[in-house]
Parts: structure tokens; sequence; C-alpha cells
């Protein structure tokens, strides 16, 4: 089975102004290092004219991680970047932070903090979000049987994503594999073993973290 993994739910940004600097996080969940650079290269033609366009990503395949300081002394800007990245344990992202210089240095620390910060807002803004593997399920019963078997797959904590109405009922739902074998036999013990939940196929979802 694949392992769930912590990621961010869509693109987004969030900005702040720091000692006159303004600073402009922007995030984006991508799957290949091709869409991490498409993106970084996106920001820097939005921001042609920005004094710095620091960037870092983190991808599952390869376990790649790359950042850039884009010009800000070394270790200041995109190490932090990339710091609240892996301590936050997100995956398949890349996050760009653009600096307009305000006539103020912030100096190393100052710079570690602005930086650091505008990774943090941009992922907030994102939405983190955690990556489960699910199993795709279909379970097949009689118009007197659907009240008691949806309960049951809803109650034990699988989703429900589709309902076809035929001659019978077809629930569609997706279920974490570690409670298969239990929704299985609650749906034998109600039915008298008439109602199986069929696997089909696996799949990530993701699920809010709370």
């Amino acid at each position: 089975m694949a392992n769930d993994y912590k990621t961010v739910l869509s693109e987004a940004s969030s900005e702040f102004v720091e000692k006159r600097s303004r600073f402009i996080g922007y995030c984006k969940p991508v799957s290949s290092e091709q869409e991490a650079v498409d993106f970084i290269n996106k920001k820097r033609g939005e921001h042609w004219n920005a004094t710095h366009n620091v960037y870092a990503y983190s991808l599952r395949e390869g376990n790649i991680k790359r950042y850039s300081d884009d010009g800000e002394p070394s270790g200041t800007a995109g190490m932090p970047v990339l710091d609240v990245i892996v301590k936050n344990e997100i995956f398949d992202v890349c996050v760009v932070v653009t600096r307009y210089f305000g006539g103020v240095l912030l100096g190393t620390g100052g710079l570690v903090r602005a930086y650091s910060h505008g990774a943090k807002v941009a992922l907030d803004s994102a939405r983190i979000v955690m990556m489960q593997n699910c199993y795709i399920c279909s379970a097949r019963c009689t118009y007197n049987q659907y009240g008691k078997v949806s309960a049951l797959i809803m109650g034990i904590g699988a989703e429900i994503d589709d309902t076809v109405y035929e001659t019978d009922v077809l629930i569609k739902f997706h279920i974490t594999p570690d409670i298969l074998p239990q929704l299985n036999k609650q749906l034998a013990d109600a039915t008298s073993g008439e109602v199986q939940a069929v696997f089909k196929n696996e799949k990530y979802f993701a699920v809010p973290i709370k």
C-alpha cells in the first residue's frame, strides 16, 4: 500500500510588509520538477522587476528538494523556505517568495524570519491536506437494504462518491484499506451475507488537516 503524505490543496498567495520591504509568498501543488520550474519561471516573469524571487520545492518522486537564494546572502532565503516545507513534512509543493526591497536592510536574522514567514503564509493560504491512499469500492444492494447499507458505509468513516439507482442500488465509495475488512463484516452481519464491498481500484484523496 502506498504511504499517505501531506501536500497543499490549491495554488494560493499571501503577502506582508517587513520594514518597508514587500514580501509575496506563492505556493502551488506540483507533481514533477518541470511543473515546479514552470511555476518559478511564471512568477519570475510576473515579477521581473522584483529585487528577488526566492524559491524552494519538494517532490515525493525521487525525494527531490531544491532551493535558490536568488541573490540574497547565502542561507538567508531559499534554505529557510525549504526548512518550512520540510519541517511540515509537505511534498509535491513549490513555494516562491518574491521580495521588493524597501530601502531598509533586514540583516541575516531578519531575512531568515521574513522568508520563513513568507513560506508559512503561502502554505497556510494553499491549505495543507493529507493525501490518503484509499480503496475505491462499490456495494450492490436492494432498495430495502439501501438505508442500512449506506448508514454502515458512512458510519465506519467511508465516503460515498455516487449512488446509482437501477433495478437495485449501486453505492460507490472510497475507504481507507485498514477499515475495509471491518465494513465487510458489518455488511455481512446486517444482510445475512448478501452484500459485500467490491474493490475496484485505489487512489489518493485529499483530507483536510484539522
